[in-house]
């Protein structure tokens, strides 16, 4: 059982129902979300959602089946205790920040609401297909307001309002001493057809879609979260009597930030020169910081003139 850590958690699990035209993903992240989250002391209001949005990011961006696309998740507000929150998925790789009042969050209890962190603001979901351009849907995003007690609850709004999906999705997440999981299930009604098809006639209210959310809506957080309990039994547990299930195991997750010293100097030096003197310090070096990954980068003047 030396490995379960990498076989219970860190790689999405992607299933189908074709009795019942519902697609799922169930994902579990540990030591991914702790490197991640560990770049940052984020007060636990904080940490709590950042851990939500990225489990949504993973149930989403698992859903890109060509390599290099791109899923990214923001949510803003002005004047929020939360102001911004990003998070994006990209092959197999998770990254995160938020920027908050501290204040604010200090005010805030642990499980504070949506409307407490974020006040009145709006989530943005964009996916970016590799090599396919913005005219042929390589890109597209919607846009709805932050409404619902939890991030879920707005996603779940994003994919009936943009993309009329009937979607239900449940999020847990628990940070206890050295211990740090999340887990997250995500279903979705293709109405009249298998995945693919063109949905011609959505209903929130089709009865095949009434009995597997029901069914999935059962799930409890502690399941979600029980890093020694696999995700193939966690299907197994909810839909056992449906006459098939297809699952597909995704490829694992990893903690991935793009942030390169090379690109970056390469970025810095398309400035003129006299502009990147003005960046540079009185020893001649320009501090890039990555919120991402919480580093700095200097990058000395001398080393662009060569």
């Amino acid at each position: 059982m030396a490995e379960q850590s990498e076989t219970f958690a860190d790689r999405p699990l992607r299933f189908f129902i074709p009795s019942r035209d519902t697609r799922g993903r169930l994902v579990r992240l540990d030591k991914v979300l702790a490197e991640i989250l560990s770049a940052h002391k984020y007060p636990p209001a904080v940490e709590r959602t950042l851990a939500e949005a990225l489990i949504l990011a993973t149930l989403l961006g698992s859903s890109l089946k060509d390599a290099g696309g791109q899923l990214t998740m923001q949510a803003q507000t002005e004047g929020g205790a939360i102001s911004l929150l990003v998070c994006d998925y990209k092959d197999g790789a998770l990254r995160g920040h938020a920027k908050f009042d501290a204040e604010q969050i200090a005010a805030l209890p642990a499980d504070a609401t949506l409307f407490a962190l974020f006040g009145k603001g709006y989530l943005a979901i964009t996916f970016d297909r590799e090599g396919i351009s913005a005219e042929d849907g390589g890109r597209y995003q919607g846009i709805v307001p932050l409404e619902g007690n939890s991030l879920s609850d707005a996603a779940e709004h994003y994919f009936v309002q943009s993309e009329q999906l009937p979607t239900l999705i449940r999020v847990a997440f628990d940070h206890t001493g050295d211990q740090c999981v999340a887990g997250g299930i995500m279903l979705q009604h293709l109405a009249e057809g298998e995945e693919g098809r063109e949905r011609l006639h959505v209903r929130l209210d089709h009865p095949e879609w009434d009995h597997v959310q029901a069914l999935a809506g059962s799930i409890s957080g502690a399941e979600l979260l029980d890093s020694k309990l696999p995700l193939e039994e966690i299907v197994w547990r909810l839909f056992h009597e449906e006459e098939q299930v297809r699952i597909e195991e995704g490829s694992g997750l990893k903690k991935g930030c793009r942030c390169d010293p090379d690109h970056i100097r390469g970025v810095i030096a398309r400035f003129p020169a006299d502009e990147r003197e003005e960046m540079a310090d009185k020893d001649g070096n320009i501090a890039v910081n990555c919120e991402f990954c919480s580093r700095s980068f200097p990058i000395s003047l001398s080393s662009l003139n060569n």
